[in-house]
């Protein structure tokens, strides 16, 4: 009863798993339903990617900080990561490539928006260590070089590019992996110390502790029903988007991406609320920050094996704006440490803009 109290107060949204059952029985009963299974399967993802990041936050708890930082940044973006590689398994590159570019703008604008929005209302100015930010930013610089040079010259047609774009991106693939995990040691171990900010008042809430083998049994039996969700999802995902007149590109970047950041969203704004800002931008920048260079470069190294055909990272020119405008007003609006809620205001507004455009793009 102590744990079904403590998932219920910390993870708002799991009433949402009666969807899990009802998805699948409509799927296998109603074939020719594909919309309202695609619907239905969002719904579902969204509590499991809740459960997830919670039962990720208790496992960090008992594992220690250099343990639990490294648990967080590799599974908090889990239910994204899922989705994209049975979209990938399934051939589908260009949701696979939409659904990282919403998920990195999604992150860095609509969770982290949504948190200085919740939080700002609450408290008049929330501060944070300017120092995370910045290094954050810069990883998130160096990502987005890394998608649009091979961008532009896919764009301009470079044939024999295109030939090489193959081994270009596998290249550039490790590279990345290896600044990420360079990233780790410094926020984790060399340089902890300059990322930890200041302790928020009221301290920090983590609610009901779990033992470590109920929190590694619930990301097992989550992990086991979102690849289970995201497999029905990536079904549908193609005649959904038809029977609602949309863009496998809309999908990927609006859709797809807002339901794989649950996790994000909801805990962004809870601990925003509580005025824990170190986790909060941590959790958004963090967020954005490894699905571009762990989650990408991930799976083009793995769709050697599992994919039809290779995938690149020669992105689409409307994605790679994305990515740089979306990393140009966050690092504009975040870089002085401090937050408001209009500071929030303006990057939903940002985010919202983005998601029109995308939207304006014929499908």
């Amino acid at each position: 009863m102590k744990v079904l109290r403590s998932i219920l107060s910390e993870a708002p949204l799991a009433w949402l798993l009666f969807a899990v059952p009802i998805t699948a029985w409509v799927h296998h009963a109603r074939p020719d339903s594909p919309l309202l299974v695609f619907i239905l399967a969002c719904v579902a993802i969204v509590p499991l990617a809740g459960l997830l990041g919670l039962a990720t936050e208790k496992l960090a708890v008992r594992t220690g900080e250099g343990i639990g930082g490294f648990l967080n940044a590799t599974l908090g973006n889990a239910a994204e990561l899922i989705i994209a590689l049975v979209a990938l398994r399934a051939g589908m590159l260009d949701v696979v490539k939409a659904s990282l570019t919403g998920s990195i703008i999604g992150n860095l604008l609509l969770v982290m928006g949504a948190a200085f929005l919740a939080g700002g209302l609450r408290y008049k100015v929330q501060y944070f260590a300017s120092i995370g930010v910045r290094t954050q930013i810069g990883m998130m610089a160096l990502a987005a070089v890394a998608i649009l040079v091979p961008s532009v010259f896919a764009a301009m047609g470079a044939g024999e590019f295109v030939k090489r774009s193959a081994v270009f991106s596998v290249i550039v693939s490790v590279i990345l992996l290896v600044v990420y995990f360079c990233s780790l040691a410094f926020t984790l171990r060399s340089h902890a110390d300059l990322f930890r900010g200041e302790e928020a008042e009221g301290g920090d809430h983590h609610g009901a502790p779990w033992q470590v083998s109920l929190s590694i049994g619930v990301m097992a039996v989550v992990t086991v029903l979102i690849v289970w969700m995201s497999e029905i999802l990536v079904a549908t995902v193609e005649q959904a988007s038809h029977a609602l007149g949309l863009s496998n590109l809309f999908v990927g970047v609006v859709v797809v991406a807002v339901v794989g950041n649950a996790a994000e969203h909801s805990t962004a704004i809870m601990v925003a609320m509580r005025n824990r800002m170190e986790m909060a931008v941590g959790i958004a920048v963090g967020s954005s920050t490894q699905v571009a260079l762990f989650v990408a470069p991930l799976l083009v190294l793995l769709s050697l094996w599992i994919a039809p055909e290779p995938l690149s990272l020669a992105f689409s020119g409307v994605e790679v704006f994305l990515v740089m405008a979306a990393t140009f007003v966050a690092s504009i609006l975040i870089l002085d440490g401090k937050s408001t809620w209009f500071t929030g205001v303006q990057l939903i507004a940002m985010y919202l803009v983005m998601a029109v455009t995308v939207f304006a793009v014929p499908a």
